[in-house]
């Protein structure tokens, strides 16, 4: 997930941790388990307290439940901005890693929309 304000930009993870599973050579990311994610929720918390961003990104289902606070269909909730429990915007999209995961032929279709969803949260001033 990201957050901005003026120009300091933050960059942080719902879960403070990599769990993963070997495959040959690769060590392949595990999703984390909701336990897992609410046992971080303290210190996502505090950086977002510290840096007092006017919004969020939630890249992905894991960074879009912690920020707010529920079940969220990634793909149906995408590109739009919604509020977390205090108010805050969270815009939601696509984890980059769904992109490199997806069917080759369709990279380039993807990577398009994933860039029209993040370009939601660019100030107006730098879309024009």
């Amino acid at each position: 997930m990201a957050a901005q304000r003026g120009g300091l930009a933050l960059s942080t993870n719902a879960v403070k941790h990599f769990k993963y599973e070997l495959r040959g050579k690769r060590r392949m990311h595990k999703t984390p388990a909701q336990c897992e994610a609410e046992a971080c929720h303290h210190w996502l918390q505090d950086e977002i307290d510290l840096v007092r961003p006017p919004a969020l990104v939630a890249l992905g289902a894991t960074a879009a439940r912690a920020l707010l606070g529920r079940q969220v269909a990634v793909t149906k909730e995408r590109g739009r901005w919604h509020r977390d429990p205090s108010g805050r915007p969270v815009l939601v999209t696509l984890h980059p890693s769904a992109l490199l995961r997806g069917a080759p032929r369709q990279r380039d279709e993807a990577w398009q929309a994933w860039l029209k969803d993040v370009g939601v949260a660019l100030p107006r001033k730098a879309k024009d």
